[in-house]
């Protein structure tokens, strides 16, 4: 099997690069929400081949306390329930994380761990660090052992333009990860308006 191709949709890279902005100094992580792209079986194999990702969607999880185990088992559970109830056959497809550092390359032993254990579940799954010190080089995807992996393609080429707008309007304050939502339960962790 070939390496997979990530699509990732205007949406899911504004509202994941807007989390980094809103906590500039803190480490901030998330997941990624989307399906797997599947061609067809070919006449002589009966198995269905995955051509590849697309990333729909992001849920903010954390920017203080990234490595709270409860939390983020709550968190993912409640993501994950949320997209199935929606009946998109939307599921955990990746992690995103960002260093407190804006030099820092690496993932750290935590990411990695979260990066395998979502990857036990889907083995196609991205692992995003993002990399805010060079616009040129907004994020680079890493395998959970760390290592650099395949390119990641934007679904609308617009992208870039409609998150410079974002940022000029100062949106990533309105941003809401599961942290903000568990510190007051009225804000939406699902970000449902931050695009209205």
């Amino acid at each position: 099997m070939g390496e997979s191709r990530y699509v990732i949709s205007q949406t899911a890279y504004v509202k994941l690069v807007l989390h980094a902005l809103k906590h500039k100094a803190s480490a901030v992580n998330g997941i990624l929400v989307g399906r797997l792209k599947q061609s067809p079986a070919s006449e002589d194999n009966n198995s269905i081949n995955t051509e590849g990702v697309e990333i729909i969607d992001v849920i903010p999880l954390s920017h203080a306390q990234l490595g709270l185990l409860p939390t983020l088992e709550i968190a993912i559970t409640q993501g994950e329930e949320y997209f199935a109830s929606k009946g998109d056959r939307l599921s955990v497809v990746g992690y995103y994380h960002a260093n407190e550092r804006y030099e820092d390359l690496e993932l750290s032993s935590l990411a990695k761990k979260i990066g395998d254990h979502i990857t036990r579940y889907c083995p196609q799954a991205a692992i995003l660090l993002l990399y805010t010190r060079d616009a040129s080089k907004v994020w680079r995807q890493a395998g959970s052992s760390g290592s650099l992996g395949v390119g990641l393609v934007f679904k609308e080429p617009t992208a870039n333009t409609v998150l410079w707008d974002y940022i000029t309007e100062g949106r990533e304050q309105d941003v809401v990860d599961f942290d903000d939502h568990l510190d007051d339960i009225s804000k939406d962790w699902l970000n449902s308006n931050l695009f209205n």
